[in-house]
């Protein structure tokens, strides 16, 4: 059985919509790279092309990710494929808006220069609260729902769980800067309300193709960390199963339950502290003392609490109640 023959027999029940969007965004991340090859303008101090790669990246990470969850809901199935599939028509409308702006070379987010920039962030917007609500129903379904790998079930729920707080977090985006403030109470107008950067006007130094900041401090970091949560955690425990094979102390689920879940402790660790590094306006790779003693801090919990995870023992008492 070839790869592809045993991916497409994996993933025969997943959730079509889903499942179909995500390659779709597999080929248009493809053609975003081309694009920024041959088409080398910049917008705001980015590659052009950039911010339709990066959303394509990620709506193939998370659409692929839904698809298989949605089809793990032992209830409510129905229901749940047509949220999946409103998701699918939201996003790919918000997508096409996003590459519509960029082809008119204008920024596609906070952008209230003209009537119709401002229109269409204004929709994006609405279709953004649209996606947070649908999001949150499945994810409160995802928390009820049992797989029979243990520590699978618990990185679906923290990793659904993250990505909810991921998403959220870009509400702190969407308030205007304190310079952007002062030009409305001036003049009532403003070409930019809301901004990535903290600290800094958007469209400085940032790194390569992520366009993160590299002066001041970025929303963008945690905000992309929690949403890809949701990729991150049951990569774990896949990873975890397969090392099972050659580690016997990961045959025990408990064990591979307990490694999960101070992974997920962990994560939810480094997504506070790079939302607090970023609200202080400091750049992701100029960290201050108070950020290294904080990570140092995280870094060693997760290492301690992960050496007990392995080396305590399963009492039959710890056994029964086990989380499920």
């Amino acid at each position: 059985m070839t790869i592809l023959t045993d991916l497409r027999e994996r993933t025969r029940t997943w959730h079509r919509g889903s499942y179909r969007l995500a390659q779709a965004f597999a080929v248009i991340t493809v053609l975003c790279v081309l694009a920024m090859l041959i088409d080398q303008r910049t917008l705001n101090g980015a590659p052009l092309w950039a911010k339709p790669f990066k959303f394509a990246v990620s709506a193939a990470l998370y659409f692929f990710t839904w698809s298989w969850l949605v089809s793990l809901l032992p209830k409510f199935r129905r229901t749940a494929n047509w949220l999946a599939n409103t998701l699918v028509v939201i996003f790919a409308a918000e997508y096409v808006l996003v590459v519509f702006q960029t082809v008119r070379v204008r920024a596609s987010h906070f952008n209230a220069e003209t009537s119709l920039d401002n229109t269409i962030f204004q929709v994006m917007g609405g279709m953004i609260a649209m996606l947070w609500v649908i999001n949150l129903v499945l994810t409160i379904a995802i928390l009820f729902t049992r797989l029979p790998d243990r520590a699978t079930t618990w990185a679906a729920r923290i990793g659904a769980v993250l990505g909810m707080v991921g998403i959220s977090l870009a509400v702190l985006m969407n308030g205007p800067t304190p310079e952007q403030q002062a030009a409305l109470d001036a003049t009532g107008t403003s070409t930019m309300i809301g901004a990535h950067t903290v600290g800094l006007p958007d469209g400085g130094p940032g790194l390569p193709i992520l366009g993160w900041s590299t002066v001041g401090g970025d929303l963008r970091i945690p905000h992309f960390l929690g949403l890809h949560a949701l990729q991150a955690l049951p990569l774990l425990a896949l990873a975890l199963g397969v090392l099972a094979a050659r580690y016997p102390r990961l045959r025990d689920g408990l064990v591979r339950t307990r490694l999960v879940l101070v992974a997920g402790a962990g994560y939810a660790g480094l997504l506070a502290l790079l939302t607090w590094q970023a609200l202080r306006g400091q750049s992701i790779v100029a960290p201050d003392g108070q950020t290294l003693t904080a990570f140092a801090l995280l870094l060693a919990g997760v290492a301690v609490s992960g050496l007990i995870a392995i080396g305590r023992p399963s009492t039959d008492r710890e056994l029964e109640a086990s989380p499920r």
